[in-house]
């Protein structure tokens, strides 16, 4: 029996405002992505992740949506998606779209019905409705805080609370209410009998809220956050009564469909309970993108992760950026401890950044299971830490009190081709402004240096693909100095990486099939480089 795509696949994640705009608006749109998909058959990857494209007020970049079954007029039509998914399908690729489950926008029709609803009502219960505390209800109903920063509870004229995890703007769906979860796979349905292939699942640990609603403990700090181990509003066990009847449904199309789950849940032992047989099928592993460059953290990341998945027969699924983190070429030049720093608070070290980001490419390409790349890894791109604080767009920036800069130096569009801004990216501007000097990373100017980072990704997936010992699979950890991460993969593979301060010697083999920048003299794999290798 042939082995599902999904397990070893590489996937490219499309943050749709920021990929290509092929109207002329300053925003990516699906005529943009339809004019890209052959540049991403030709970069190797097997499927493409497109982020919110439904009907939405852009309050939290399309993750507040007012319309599950639609096409915001902004990115295009349906029948233009239904086009891009053709198109996409001719040319080899698979393609997954976001699904927001955990919340809606407050323009939704269901929401904007609560409103005028009474407290009680069957259009509120849709939603997470509560009654406040104190003598006139007048306190909210718990002290959690809102990942965005702030309140995460706002109250209606009639007193009624409704929950927010995020923006106030995104209320939070209320999953006890048959009503809404017979609404979400009848959206599943909707998308899957149009040709998507699966569907990335934000917040999939958040849907299900303890129905006690209790409060959390005084201290603000990072326990406030829904992401904190045993947080009331993540996490919770009913969750996965929920995922299993999705994946009942994504068994039931001919061949079958897939979800990833954006899971922020640890340790990985709880995370492995969302990718059981009969749940979701991969999940993004957070752990491996927030380690630090350090060879001890980064194997017990590896290690923890093939035991914990492959224990309940899953494919590990490893990621190093996406819309939501700091891009990681600037993580990695960033001093040791201040890696997860947010954007603009730590200095960063760009050609260091730079080298280990192609160390951890090929690292990451030659890991057992499946890989994401996020628009512009393949470019090299480092974030953006000094847009003007008028460009700013991202809802942290003035929930936090202008303090955290947010997402946005993540989201900046990719630079094409040209030598100055929008550089390709589309005929009128782009709605976040790229730096000037980023002509160096356009795809026109790496496309024919054999040295660019883009041509190093090209030659990665296209022997990913060749080399019979990468994807799916297990590995063999090699004798290694310190500092240095070796392992082996059959047949006749090895990857080294040297995360050390000096370069090593690479261990007997054949010949080397890639390396992430050139060896030092005879066969010595220099600091912060990684190297595959044919060893019979």
């Amino acid at each position: 029996m042939p082995r599902p795509w999904w397990r070893d696949a590489v996937i490219y994640q499309l943050y749709i405002r920021s990929f290509a705009d092929g109207t002329g608006d300053g925003l990516g749109d699906v005529v943009g992505i339809r004019s890209r998909l052959p540049y991403l058959a030709d970069l190797g990857v097997d499927a493409v992740w497109i982020t919110p494209w439904y009907p939405s007020p852009q309050v939290d970049g399309g993750y507040d949506v007012a319309d599950y079954r639609a096409i915001d007029p902004t990115f295009g039509t349906l029948a233009e998606a239904e086009a891009l998914l053709a198109e996409a399908h001719a040319l080899g690729l698979k393609v997954l779209v976001d699904l927001v489950p955990n919340h809606t926008s407050d323009q939704h029709p269901w929401f904007q019905a609560a409103l005028t609803a009474r407290p009680g009502s069957p259009e509120r219960a849709r939603y997470v409705f509560r009654p406040g505390r104190g003598p006139s209800g007048g306190l909210p109903p718990t002290n959690w805080r809102s990942v965005f920063g702030g309140p995460t509870w706002a109250r209606l004229p009639d007193g009624d609370w409704y929950l927010h995890l995020f923006a106030r703007q995104q209320p939070d769906l209320n999953w006890d209410n048959p009503l809404v979860r017979a609404e979400f796979e009848d959206v599943l349905r909707f998308w899957f009998d149009r040709g998507v292939d699966g569907f990335r699942i934000d917040v999939a640990n958040g849907l299900v809220k303890d129905s006690a609603y209790p409060d959390l403990p005084d201290d603000p700090g990072p326990a406030s956050s829904p992401y904190f181990v045993g947080h009331p509003a993540s996490d919770q066990d009913g969750v996965h009564e929920i995922y299993r009847a999705w994946r009942r449904i994504a068994d039931g199309y001919r061949p079958p469909r897939v979800f990833v789950g954006e899971a922020w849940v640890h340790p990985p032992q709880r995370l492995a309970r969302y990718v059981r047989a009969d749940e979701l099928h991969t999940t993004f592993n957070f752990d491996f993108l927030k380690a630090p460059w350090d060879a001890v953290a980064m194997r017990a990341v590896i290690d923890d992760t093939m035991r914990t998945f492959g224990a309940v027969g899953a494919p590990a699924t490893w990621v190093l950026s996406n819309h939501d983190v700091v891009r990681h070429v600037t993580r990695y030049g960033r001093a040791a401890g201040h890696e997860n720093d947010p954007a603009g608070v730590t200095p960063t070290d760009g050609v260091a950044g730079t080298r280990r980001a192609r160390a951890a490419a090929l690292l990451l390409l030659a890991l057992p299971g499946s890989a994401y790349l996020y628009q512009g890894d393949e470019l090299g791109l480092p974030e953006v830490e000094d847009l003007p604080a008028e460009a700013l767009q991202d809802p942290t920036w003035e929930r936090s009190g202008r303090t955290d800069r947010g997402r946005d130096g993540s989201r900046v569009p990719i630079p094409w081709a040209g030598t100055r801004p929008p550089f390709g990216f589309g005929a009128g501007g782009s709605w976040l402004p790229q730096p000037d000097d980023w002509k160096r990373y356009s795809v026109e100017t790496q496309a024919g240096d054999p040295a660019s980072t883009l041509t190093l990704y090209r030659t990665a997936l296209r022997l990913r693909h060749a080399v019979p010992a990468l994807g799916d699979g297990s590995l063999r950890w090699l004798d290694a100095p310190a500092g240095v991460l070796a392992f082996s993969r059959q047949p006749s593979f090895a990857c080294v990486v040297n995360l050390s301060p000096r370069p090593v010697p690479l261990p007997a083999h054949k010949a080397v099939l890639l390396a992430s920048g050139p060896l030092d003299g005879d066969d010595l794999l220099p600091t912060d480089h990684c190297a595959w290798l044919q060893t019979g």
